[in-house]
């Protein structure tokens, strides 16, 4: 990338490393900006003089930058060439859809854990946010070249299982389904309130689970086939496909050995809690709060199999990173799980341990996005009126309905930062003039509509072509999305992927507005900005799990 030619430039100039080089927030302020002048000892704006007349004699930067600039307090300003930009807008022609993958991540390994329902509950909208995130933050690695592995971390195991099977056994049951299995979770507590009984044999319930009792073991496998029964045609209709599905269950023989190998003291790190739970002390960390790691009566805990986990895909998969795409609100508890992990010697120094801690979904009055019963929210039907909503706005197919309604959904999630509530508003959701899934699909749409109406079927760059304002604008962006993948790699964001794609967006409709491109004297330059734009729009789209219908 040009980026990365820059730096390679100023680091042999200046004989610093890690610099710096970003793309400018606006393009008034040319294609790159440094700061490094405020890092060198001195003052910045003559440090910035001194280096802007090293590049000016540098035979490199001179192939690369057509100008650069000094600008207050320090900073330096770079205008690339035309034919540098010409021939990134060669690349997208010839490389199509693999345009923007590159080998950054070669060699290097990310395990995404990411949507993670609990067995026994219907998918709500609360798991659309760890479920979009996750998938569009594993094809954003993928793009890189990473090896990314996708687990889907099933919450299948615990204590409210042992409530589910005495409630089961209680009634007797041999058939049910997902609704129900939720009426007698929310049974067991209204009878938990009168008689305090049965928690303690629901608790019994769950150590024969733990026993490998037939019985228990019989009724929690079918829980956990019709809870998966309903969890696939969800991911179906989502277009989600995740390379693992690996529940707290899967890591029993993973913890028995863990915990024989912490009781017997071959893992230091154990100690005996004031109420004789077993718990792992983080004061070293800065973590007050220990973490329980074994109950009192030596049940396991959510620590338990995490930490397990995090053994098995060391073992399995011997990770660079391990991002968990989980909600905000379990933020002190996965500072512990990773700083235990670190005290365990279950990772290497060096591996990430990323939690995204992503938002909640909220209706307009600033609450938890609900039913107006309480309840909460089914995802599957959000999914369904996003699809009948879409062809309200005049999707002449079902097939194009449900990518724009998908799309719709999707890409209003992705859209915010990853760790902001969102406010759902279906106008803003469903919106074909501003910042949407719809608006861009659109723009999509608009370009495919052009080159087909064109005569021209092979078209050529003229590099001796003058630029007006909005062409120069508009190659200007296109040479930055390749930069926008890292970006949003490197700081687990794919909202700014989104952004990235919207302003393009925003850019073409304004160049198609304001300028003819068939027939004009520019016909053959306009229509390959037109055609990259789409290319790019598609490629952005596809890594945030969008589709794009050919027309709309």
């Amino acid at each position: 990338m040009v980026k990365e030619k820059i730096k390679q430039v100023l680091e042999k100039i200046t004989g610093e490393k890690e610099i710096c080089v970003d793309a400018s927030a606006r393009q008034e302020f040319g294609d790159y900006t440094t700061s490094m002048a405020l890092q060198m000892k001195g003052d910045p704006m003559e440090n910035a003089r001194i280096l802007v007349e090293k590049l000016d004699k540098d035979r490199e930067t001179s192939g690369l930058v057509e100008k650069i600039e000094v600008a207050g307090p320090g900073f330096i300003n770079f205008w690339l060439k035309k034919k540098v930009l010409d021939d990134i807008l060669t690349d997208i022609l010839l490389q199509k859809d693999a345009f923007g993958r590159s080998q950054v991540g070669n060699g290097k390994t990310v395990v995404v854990d990411y949507s993670s329902p609990n067995i026994a509950k219907r998918f709500s909208i609360g798991h659309l946010r760890s479920t979009i995130i996750g998938q569009s933050l594993y094809n954003v690695y993928k793009e890189l070249g990473y090896k990314v592995i996708g687990d889907n971390h099933l919450g299948d195991w615990g204590t409210q299982f042992g409530k589910l099977l005495y409630m089961i056994n209680l009634y007797k049951l041999k058939e049910f389904d997902v609704d129900k299995l939720e009426e007698l979770y929310v049974e067991f507590h209204q009878k938990a309130e009168s008689n305090s009984t049965i928690e303690e044999k629901a608790r019994e319930w769950f150590k024969k689970l733990e026993d490998g009792n037939p019985e228990a073991k019989s009724i929690w496998q079918k829980c956990v086939d019709v809870s998966m029964k309903e969890f696939e045609r969800v991911y179906d209709l989502l277009k989600v496909k995740i390379d693992f599905t690996y529940g707290e269950s899967f890591y029993e023989d993973e913890m028995k050995m863990m915990v024989e190998g912490l009781m017997k003291g071959k893992l230091k790190g154990l100690e005996e809690g004031d109420d004789g739970a077993k718990i792992i002390n983080l004061n070293e960390y800065g973590i007050r709060i220990p973490l329980m790691y074994l109950k009192r009566d030596g049940a396991t805990t959510y620590a338990t199999r995490d930490l397990a986990c995090v053994r098995f895909r060391v073992a399995k998969w011997n990770p660079d990173i391990i991002i968990y795409e989980v909600g905000e609100e379990q933020a002190l508890y996965f500072q512990q799980v990773f700083a235990a992990s670190r005290k365990l010697g279950l990772v290497r120094k060096e591996v990430v341990l990323y939690h995204t801690k992503h938002g909640l979904y909220l209706s307009p009055d600033g609450k938890k996005f609900r039913t107006r019963e309480g309840g909460t929210i089914k995802l599957e039907e959000v999914l369904k009126e996003a699809i009948e909503r879409a062809e309200k706005l005049g999707c002449d197919n079902k097939n194009t309905a449900e990518k724009v309604g998908l799309g719709a959904i999707k890409y209003f999630d992705l859209m915010h930062a990853v760790t902001s509530n969102i406010v759902f508003d279906w106008e803003k959701v469903m919106n074909l003039e501003g910042n949407s899934g719809p608006y861009i699909q659109y723009t999509v749409a608009r370009t495919n509509s052009v080159l087909e109406k064109s005569p021209h079927k092979i078209l050529t760059i003229d590099e001796k072509h003058d630029l007006n304002q909005d062409e120069l604008s508009l190659l200007r962006h296109l040479a930055h999305y390749q930069e926008m993948i890292e970006e949003s790699a490197n700081s687990y964001s794919p909202n700014i992927l989104c952004n990235y794609l919207y302003n393009l967006a925003q850019k073409y409709n304004s160049f198609y507005n304001q300028h003819r491109i068939i027939g004009s004297e520019n016909e053959s330059y306009r229509l390959i900005l037109t055609l990259a734009s789409g290319q790019i729009l598609k490629n952005g789209l596809r890594l945030l799990g969008i589709d794009t219908p050919e027309r709309m």
